[in-house]
């Protein structure tokens, strides 16, 4: 069961979100974008298991590919309550699909990489069915998304034993870039990054390992290392292919600051480029409040490096 802070926490984003989304300048139709909504990438009938397509309209010629995984901590959230990350994105002429998967704490992991992996799959063979050209394909989600993220390119990057990390294998497609934004990377660690926090942020840090991993059988093929793609990586693993460029952005005062400091400097040291930038001052997911200036920064940097990677001319 959630606690008490956590469940509020959740509601009232849902809360704003759902409010915000029927705003006159929220409907995609005002930024010249289609919005697909509730698509099934998984045929289990769940919502979980559904997500929405956003595309330019009026826009020729093949579309680079987001597939963006929303944060939440695990166990809270939906694709309903990020539904600006894909309108931010399709506006600047990107194909979108914003994805929600499985929750814990009833569902732990690896339900959410699972249904992550999963949807990657479609994605890539789904994509050109709206316009998506996948040889431009972009990873990208915040905080618990982040990890998917990160998850989902080492599954790309090298040999897996889980039998949902090889279907990303399997696709024979990479990601382009993929951006992880002020992600949990060491879930298993999170708990470390407590000291000289409030109770709030600390009760919020300890949740997502408790949640994502309580009970959770460690020592199937695997064990839970995809859980922590930060430490997986730090184990200087053997690549099969280069990993990608990679955007890190995150808030300066974000307690998950210094798991985006290891993750750019593994990255490098494996031969990928990596780039952070802090945002002094910001906290936890700050480029979700658009009118500020810091987020609409925030959002022009992760749209430029995105854009000069792919050597793509955003509209």
């Amino acid at each position: 069961m959630k606690h008490p802070g956590a469940y509020v926490t959740a509601w009232g984003i849902e809360a704003v979100a759902g409010v915000a989304a029927r705003l006159p300048r929220a409907q995609p139709s005002a930024h010249g974008v289609e919005r697909i909504r509730n698509v099934s990438y998984r045929e289990t009938g769940s919502k979980w298991h559904t997500c929405d397509i956003y595309r330019p309209v009026g826009v020729e010629g093949p579309l680079p590919v987001v597939l963006y995984f929303h944060g939440g901590g695990f166990f809270s959230l939906s694709k309903d309550t990020h539904w600006l990350m894909g309108l931010i994105f399709a506006r600047r002429g990107f194909l979108v699909m914003n994805f929600s998967y499985r929750l814990a704490p009833r569902n732990p992991y690896p339900a959410a990489l699972e249904d992550a992996c999963e949807a990657y799959a479609w994605g890539v063979e789904q994509a050109s069915r709206w316009g998506g050209d996948v040889s431009k394909l972009v990873l990208a989600g915040e905080s618990a998304g982040a990890n998917l993220v990160v998850a989902l390119t080492a599954a790309s990057s090298m040999q897996r034993p889980e039998p949902f990390a090889q279907k990303v294998r399997a696709t024979g497609v990479h990601p382009s870039v993929v951006v992880p934004a002020c992600g949990v990377f060491d879930v298993s660690g999170a708990k470390d990054l407590t000291e000289g926090r409030s109770h709030f942020i600390r009760m919020r840090l300890i949740e997502v390992e408790e949640y994502l991993l309580g009970g959770v059988e460690r020592t199937e093929a695997g064990g839970v290392e995809l859980a922590d793609p930060l430490c997986l990586l730090e184990s200087q693993p053997e690549l099969i292919r280069e990993l990608p460029p990679c955007f890190l952005p995150v808030g300066g005062h974000d307690p998950l600051v210094r798991d985006s400091q290891r993750l750019e400097r593994v990255w490098k040291e494996l031969g990928g480029r990596a780039q952070m930038k802090s945002y002094p001052g910001e906290g936890h997911a700050f480029h979700a409040l658009i009118w500020r200036e810091p987020a609409r920064e925030c959002w022009r940097d992760t749209l430029s490096f995105v854009a000069d990677t792919l050597e793509f001319e955003l509209l």
